[in-house]
């Protein structure tokens, strides 16, 4: 437990609210509860106070909590302030509570890191919490809810107490390695190194947690004049491009990220690709962008001729409400982005797309850190299965062990502990 400096913030949402909760974390938490509430309530169980400044002024009528660590949120003494919720309420709390000595206001992310540094969550958790907090669509909520509940650290435990396992069965035999009748690692020994080194690979090649936040990247691309503008409105809902019948009215790159069917998206319209030598020098300009956003996407809207779109791209017949319109026979989806038309069948093909490329709802994902540091400990087995002398082959299985360490936190760094809280909400 910290015997530090004790912290306090509003750990609800910001004022006016129905609730304002102040949380109180540090050696002198119980002192902050008698300093105000007069008394130490029953642990965890609510009572109902009058809180008081230092001269016995009311602040407010409140429930009140203790949690006495370590078996707490932040595994050291910790209170809690249910107060009303209004502005004025909550800043003569807080102000009550600065008055108080050893105690200070929090800083980003300060309750999560004690709650850390204490062992009450591993590093894989906080970083999980973290994407929970800045989750905007059900997707991310579940992926970061699995990460923030421990599913991808306990994986991480598995996965170390086999190579713990490996480590165990070297060892026995460089222990015997000076006697007559040493003994050799057993037959399976590098089937089981491979066994693990192929989960971890697999596990590798999921999608990331990223994608979540960046969305499933979808490119509408095509001439001018072919209806791409009209689509991005009606795919967004807004009417952030500008539609007329003027060819390279679209001159510039326009991205809106949305949420459909709880799938992150980010759609982009982009100017009409042509080669006729019709298109000025700012148009010109925009037609390479263009071009330089195809190879960016996860997905593209070919609204051109059929066939003229990139490898992969879904044919789109648009406009089909226009007079003189021409289907497209291999088609993927034909539509009227005016008339609404196909867009609904769009819109289910582009979430089932999205799913099958995003990580699945509640599945654990390794963000960018997490990756590189489980690609070293498959690395690491990958190198062991390659040799012969046990000595080596313990050193291999030590580095694995030791990317392990790092993923869930048991060996980092303070800047990659100020890079990661510091991303929190003061509350938090």
């Amino acid at each position: 437990m910290s015997d530090g400096p004790t912290i306090f913030a509003l750990s609800s949402g910001a004022p006016p609210a129905g609730v304002g909760i102040i949380r109180v974390s540090g050696p002198a938490a119980r002192m902050a509860l008698e300093n105000l509430a007069g008394r130490v309530p029953p642990p965890r169980r609510a009572s109902l106070a009058h809180l008081r400044d230092g001269v016995g002024g009311l602040l407010d009528v409140a429930l009140v909590l203790w949690f006495p660590g370590p078996d707490c949120a932040t595994g050291e003494d910790l209170a809690e302030f249910h107060c009303h919720g209004g502005r004025a309420v909550v800043a003569a709390v807080e102000r009550a509570l600065a008055a108080i000595p050893g105690l200070r206001r929090a800083e980003a992310g300060e309750f999560t890191r004690r709650a850390f540094a204490n062992g009450r969550i591993d590093l894989a958790e906080a970083e999980g919490l973290g994407d929970l907090l800045a989750a905007e669509t059900e997707l991310a909520r579940a992926a970061a809810l699995a990460n923030a509940g421990g599913a991808l650290s306990r994986q991480v435990e598995g996965w170390r107490e086999r190579v713990l396992g490996l480590s165990a069965e070297v060892e026995g035999v460089l222990d015997f390695s000076d006697e007559e009748d040493s003994a050799d690692l057993p037959e399976c020994f590098t089937w089981n190194i491979a066994a693990l080194a192929q989960d971890l690979r697999q596990w590798l090649a999921r999608p990331r947690s990223e994608r979540l936040g960046e969305g499933f990247r979808v490119v509408l691309a095509g001439p001018p004049n072919a209806g791409k503008s009209t689509l991005f409105n009606a795919l967004t809902e807004s009417e952030a491009a500008i539609t007329s019948p003027i060819a390279g009215t679209t001159r510039d790159v326009i991205e809106r990220s949305v949420a459909i069917g709880g799938v992150p998206f980010t759609f982009v319209d982009t100017a009409g690709l042509r080669d006729d030598g019709l298109a000025d020098e700012i148009e010109s300009i925009g037609i390479d962008r263009a071009k330089s956003q195809l190879a960016r996407a996860d997905l593209v809207l070919w609204l051109g001729p059929e066939g003229g779109g990139p490898p992969g791209a879904w044919e789109i017949a648009a406009q089909a409400d226009r007079d003189g319109f021409v289907p497209k026979r291999s088609a993927s989806f034909t539509l009227s982005a005016t008339s609404g038309e196909g867009l609904g069948a769009l819109k289910s093909g582009l979430v089932k797309a999205a799913r099958d490329a995003l990580p699945k709802p509640g599945e654990a994902a390794l963000n960018a850190r997490q990756h590189a540091r489980l690609s070293e400990a498959a690395e690491a087995l990958e190198g062991a299965q390659g040799l012969s002398d046990p000595l080596l082959i313990a050193e291999e299985l030590r580095r694995a062990r030791l990317a392990f360490d790092r993923l869930i936190g048991r060996a980092t760094t303070e800047d990659m502990l100020d890079t990661l809280f510091g991303r929190f909400c003061i509350g938090k």
